[in-house]
């Protein structure tokens, strides 16, 4: 169970130590690769990278209370609390009044004993290697790991909110 001490904690520490080139699309589907890497509590020398998908599904209404239709699949439900801990920081999330569906899959972990400024360094190599355009590479906090994907997933929101907003008014929808 996350507490919030732990949620905190998770939203204070969680980094991207690698952004994917692309943004939000306005109005497609937009998927991104990701690996998280942590460190387990309880031991020491290893590290835990999680490897998977996120998605975000366009948008399909405007409609005046937005954060009620932001769905979750994939994700563990407390992972909500950082659409409510953002909305607490008084931060304008009013873009997102459209309806997004996040969807998280393919999960698959493994765990490698090293040193997790190792492990990161090798993670940023081999990305700078294959050119994924749509990878994302984050440090985060093992038993809060969903948070740093939520973190990273709204923090992706945020920086296309402008692309995105020029998009709508562009067609006239906003």
């Amino acid at each position: 169970m996350l507490t919030p001490d732990n949620f905190q904690y998770a939203m204070e520490t969680t980094q991207v130590i690698h952004e994917p080139d692309r943004r939000i699309e306005t109005f497609g589907v937009t998927r991104f690769e990701f690996e998280i890497l942590s460190e387990p509590m309880d031991s020491v020398g290893k590290v835990c990278i999680r490897r998977g998908e996120v998605e975000a599904q366009k948008p399909k209404l405007i409609k005046p209370d937005g954060f009620n239709d932001i769905e979750l699949d994939g994700f563990d439900p407390t992972v909500l609390r950082v659409i409510e801990h953002l909305k607490e920081q008084g931060l304008d999330l009013s873009f997102l009044q459209y309806g997004f569906h996040f969807k998280c899959s393919d999960v698959s972990t493994e765990v490698i004993h090293d040193q997790l400024e190792a492990v990161s360094d090798k993670a940023l190599e081999a990305v700078r290697l294959s050119g994924n355009p749509s990878l994302a590479i984050i440090q985060s906090v093992d038993d809060a790991w969903e948070v740093g994907i939520m973190k990273f997933t709204l923090d992706m929101i945020m920086k296309s909110a402008d692309i995105n907003r020029f998009d709508f008014k562009r067609r006239g929808l906003l």
